[in-house]
Protein backbone atom coordinates (compact mmCIF):
# COMPACT_ATOMS: atom_id res chain seq x y z
CA UNK A 1 0.00 0.00 0.00
CA UNK A 2 1.80 3.84 -0.96
CA UNK A 3 0.16 7.13 -1.71
CA UNK A 4 3.35 8.21 -3.29
CA UNK A 5 3.32 11.42 -5.43
CA UNK A 6 -0.64 10.99 -4.90
CA UNK A 7 -1.93 14.54 -3.52
CA UNK A 8 -4.45 14.18 -0.68
CA UNK A 9 -6.63 16.69 0.78
CA UNK A 10 -7.59 16.44 4.51
CA UNK A 11 -10.71 18.21 6.00
CA UNK A 12 -10.43 18.78 9.57
CA UNK A 13 -6.84 18.44 9.39
CA UNK A 14 -6.19 20.61 12.74
CA UNK A 15 -8.33 17.90 14.44
CA UNK A 16 -6.84 15.14 15.91
CA UNK A 17 -8.12 12.16 13.29
CA UNK A 18 -6.73 15.12 10.60
CA UNK A 19 -3.28 15.39 11.68
CA UNK A 20 -3.08 11.52 12.41
CA UNK A 21 -4.45 11.35 8.72
CA UNK A 22 -2.01 13.95 7.37
CA UNK A 23 0.84 12.24 8.99
CA UNK A 24 0.10 8.70 7.89
CA UNK A 25 -0.22 9.94 4.60
CA UNK A 26 3.05 11.66 4.11
CA UNK A 27 4.55 8.76 5.66
CA UNK A 28 2.85 6.85 2.27
CA UNK A 29 4.57 9.55 0.12
CA UNK A 30 1.77 11.91 -0.19
CA UNK A 31 1.77 15.49 -0.71
CA UNK A 32 -1.28 16.85 1.79
CA UNK A 33 -3.43 19.61 1.34
CA UNK A 34 -5.08 20.72 4.50
CA UNK A 35 -8.49 22.50 5.49
CA UNK A 36 -9.76 23.96 8.38
CA UNK A 37 -11.51 26.90 9.84
CA UNK A 38 -7.72 27.57 11.85
CA UNK A 39 -4.47 26.03 12.52
CA UNK A 40 -1.98 25.67 15.21
CA UNK A 41 1.76 26.91 14.68
CA UNK A 42 3.15 24.19 14.10
CA UNK A 43 1.09 23.01 10.92
CA UNK A 44 1.01 26.98 9.43
CA UNK A 45 4.61 27.01 9.97
CA UNK A 46 5.95 23.47 8.29
CA UNK A 47 8.73 23.56 6.47
CA UNK A 48 7.62 20.23 4.73
CA UNK A 49 6.74 21.89 1.27
CA UNK A 50 4.68 18.41 0.85
CA UNK A 51 2.01 20.23 3.37
CA UNK A 52 -0.41 23.16 2.48
CA UNK A 53 -2.48 24.62 4.51
CA UNK A 54 -6.01 26.24 3.92
CA UNK A 55 -7.95 28.08 6.47
CA UNK A 56 -11.67 28.22 5.77
CA UNK A 57 -15.30 27.66 6.72
CA UNK A 58 -16.25 24.31 5.70
CA UNK A 59 -20.16 25.51 6.11
CA UNK A 60 -19.63 28.16 3.84
CA UNK A 61 -20.20 26.13 0.05
CA UNK A 62 -18.69 29.06 -2.16
CA UNK A 63 -15.67 29.20 0.51
CA UNK A 64 -15.25 25.47 0.05
CA UNK A 65 -14.96 25.79 -3.61
CA UNK A 66 -12.98 28.46 -3.67
CA UNK A 67 -10.30 26.79 -1.34
CA UNK A 68 -10.28 23.66 -3.72
CA UNK A 69 -9.92 25.72 -6.64
CA UNK A 70 -6.75 26.78 -4.84
CA UNK A 71 -5.53 23.45 -4.07
CA UNK A 72 -5.79 22.55 -7.66
CA UNK A 73 -5.79 18.28 -8.58
CA UNK A 74 -5.87 16.34 -5.98
CA UNK A 75 -5.92 12.31 -6.10
CA UNK A 76 -7.82 11.49 -2.78
CA UNK A 77 -10.05 13.22 -0.12
CA UNK A 78 -10.82 12.57 3.17
CA UNK A 79 -13.61 14.04 4.81
CA UNK A 80 -12.56 14.05 8.51
CA UNK A 81 -14.21 17.58 9.05
CA UNK A 82 -16.84 16.83 11.62
CA UNK A 83 -17.54 16.55 15.71
CA UNK A 84 -19.12 14.52 18.63
CA UNK A 85 -21.41 15.70 21.49
CA UNK A 86 -23.53 14.16 23.79
CA UNK A 87 -26.81 15.91 24.12
CA UNK A 88 -30.40 15.98 25.94
CA UNK A 89 -33.86 13.78 24.85
CA UNK A 90 -34.55 14.04 21.30
CA UNK A 91 -37.81 16.03 22.52
CA UNK A 92 -35.69 18.36 24.26
CA UNK A 93 -33.06 19.42 21.91
CA UNK A 94 -32.81 22.94 20.28
CA UNK A 95 -33.01 23.32 16.22
CA UNK A 96 -29.71 25.00 16.93
CA UNK A 97 -28.19 21.89 18.00
CA UNK A 98 -29.73 19.96 15.49
CA UNK A 99 -28.13 22.40 12.72
CA UNK A 100 -24.58 22.39 14.18
CA UNK A 101 -24.76 18.77 13.88
CA UNK A 102 -25.46 18.21 10.73
CA UNK A 103 -23.45 21.11 9.72
CA UNK A 104 -20.39 19.60 11.27
CA UNK A 105 -21.05 16.44 10.03
CA UNK A 106 -23.17 16.02 6.72
CA UNK A 107 -22.70 20.01 5.00
CA UNK A 108 -18.99 19.17 5.38
CA UNK A 109 -18.82 16.31 3.26
CA UNK A 110 -21.57 17.79 0.62
CA UNK A 111 -18.91 21.12 0.40
CA UNK A 112 -16.30 19.67 0.10
CA UNK A 113 -17.78 16.68 -2.63
CA UNK A 114 -19.33 19.74 -4.37
CA UNK A 115 -16.35 21.15 -4.39
CA UNK A 116 -13.93 18.49 -5.67
CA UNK A 117 -15.84 15.76 -7.40
CA UNK A 118 -16.04 17.70 -10.84
CA UNK A 119 -12.54 17.84 -11.88
CA UNK A 120 -12.17 14.30 -10.17
CA UNK A 121 -14.69 13.30 -12.76
CA UNK A 122 -12.98 15.15 -15.95
CA UNK A 123 -9.37 13.55 -14.65
CA UNK A 124 -11.29 9.96 -14.35
CA UNK A 125 -10.56 8.93 -10.93
CA UNK A 126 -10.21 9.47 -7.27
CA UNK A 127 -11.02 8.41 -3.63
CA UNK A 128 -13.22 9.47 -1.23
CA UNK A 129 -13.42 8.69 2.18
CA UNK A 130 -15.95 10.04 4.93
CA UNK A 131 -16.28 9.37 8.92
CA UNK A 132 -19.33 7.83 9.77
CA UNK A 133 -19.35 5.51 12.95
CA UNK A 134 -20.64 2.22 14.24
CA UNK A 135 -23.19 3.88 16.64
CA UNK A 136 -24.80 5.15 14.01
CA UNK A 137 -26.44 1.54 13.00
CA UNK A 138 -29.31 2.01 15.67
CA UNK A 139 -30.72 4.70 18.21
CA UNK A 140 -29.17 5.60 21.50
CA UNK A 141 -29.95 8.01 24.42
CA UNK A 142 -29.32 11.36 24.37
CA UNK A 143 -27.07 11.15 21.18
CA UNK A 144 -30.02 11.59 18.39
CA UNK A 145 -28.37 14.34 16.61
CA UNK A 146 -24.58 12.93 16.82
CA UNK A 147 -26.54 9.20 15.00
CA UNK A 148 -29.00 11.07 12.52
CA UNK A 149 -26.11 12.92 10.97
CA UNK A 150 -23.45 10.06 10.50
CA UNK A 151 -26.15 7.76 9.64
CA UNK A 152 -26.91 10.70 6.91
CA UNK A 153 -22.94 10.37 6.02
CA UNK A 154 -23.21 6.33 5.61
CA UNK A 155 -26.27 6.44 3.11
CA UNK A 156 -24.63 9.76 1.34
CA UNK A 157 -21.22 7.38 0.82
CA UNK A 158 -23.31 4.33 -0.92
CA UNK A 159 -25.31 6.70 -3.03
CA UNK A 160 -22.22 8.83 -4.08
CA UNK A 161 -20.43 5.25 -4.28
CA UNK A 162 -23.29 4.22 -6.84
CA UNK A 163 -23.29 7.52 -8.87
CA UNK A 164 -19.23 7.75 -9.64
CA UNK A 165 -17.65 3.95 -9.29
CA UNK A 166 -18.57 3.77 -12.73
CA UNK A 167 -16.30 6.87 -13.70
CA UNK A 168 -13.30 5.53 -11.97
CA UNK A 169 -13.60 7.53 -8.48
CA UNK A 170 -14.00 5.46 -5.27
CA UNK A 171 -16.15 6.72 -2.28
CA UNK A 172 -16.16 4.75 1.21
CA UNK A 173 -16.04 5.19 4.91
CA UNK A 174 -14.87 4.28 7.81
CA UNK A 175 -16.94 3.74 10.83
CA UNK A 176 -14.88 3.80 13.46
CA UNK A 177 -16.22 2.59 17.34
CA UNK A 178 -15.22 5.63 19.00
CA UNK A 179 -12.38 7.94 18.44
CA UNK A 180 -9.88 7.65 21.07
CA UNK A 181 -9.15 11.71 21.76
CA UNK A 182 -9.07 13.69 25.11
CA UNK A 183 -12.31 15.35 23.87
CA UNK A 184 -14.30 11.62 23.87
CA UNK A 185 -12.75 10.96 27.14
CA UNK A 186 -13.94 13.75 28.58
CA UNK A 187 -17.32 13.76 26.79
CA UNK A 188 -17.54 9.82 28.00
CA UNK A 189 -15.89 10.03 31.30
CA UNK A 190 -17.55 6.67 32.61
CA UNK A 191 -17.46 4.66 29.03
CA UNK A 192 -15.68 1.73 28.78
CA UNK A 193 -13.22 2.65 25.95
CA UNK A 194 -11.59 -0.56 26.08
CA UNK A 195 -12.53 -0.84 21.95
CA UNK A 196 -11.84 2.62 21.31
CA UNK A 197 -10.20 2.78 18.23
CA UNK A 198 -6.61 5.67 18.25
CA UNK A 199 -6.77 8.42 15.16
CA UNK A 200 -3.79 6.36 13.99
CA UNK A 201 -4.96 3.26 13.69
CA UNK A 202 -8.14 4.66 11.89
CA UNK A 203 -5.82 6.88 9.50
CA UNK A 204 -4.33 3.98 8.44
CA UNK A 205 -7.36 2.34 7.21
CA UNK A 206 -8.21 5.50 5.71
CA UNK A 207 -4.92 5.70 4.10
CA UNK A 208 -5.44 2.40 2.71
CA UNK A 209 -9.09 3.23 1.27
CA UNK A 210 -7.39 6.13 -0.57
CA UNK A 211 -4.57 3.90 -2.37
CA UNK A 212 -4.91 1.73 -5.43
CA UNK A 213 -4.69 -0.82 -3.59
CA UNK A 214 -8.30 0.02 -2.73
CA UNK A 215 -9.31 0.30 -6.42
CA UNK A 216 -11.98 -2.39 -6.16
CA UNK A 217 -13.44 -1.01 -2.96
CA UNK A 218 -16.71 0.81 -3.18
CA UNK A 219 -19.38 1.96 -1.45
CA UNK A 220 -18.05 0.01 1.73
CA UNK A 221 -18.44 1.02 5.29
CA UNK A 222 -15.52 -0.24 7.15
CA UNK A 223 -16.35 -0.64 10.58
CA UNK A 224 -12.80 0.16 12.91
CA UNK A 225 -12.26 -0.64 16.23
CA UNK A 226 -9.44 -1.80 18.58
CA UNK A 227 -9.30 -5.22 19.99
CA UNK A 228 -5.90 -5.13 21.25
Amino acid sequence: MSLNQKIIAVTGANGNLGRAVATAALAQGASVALLDIAFADDLKESSDERIRCFEVDMFNEQATRDAFTAIGAIDGLCNAAGGFAMGTAVHDTTESDWQMMFNLNVLTVLNSSRACVPAMLTRGHGAIVNIGAAAAIKGEALMGPYLATKSVVLRVTETMSEELKEQGINVNCVMPSVIDTPQNRSAMPDADGSDWVSPEQLAEVICFLLSDAASGVHGACVPVKNLA
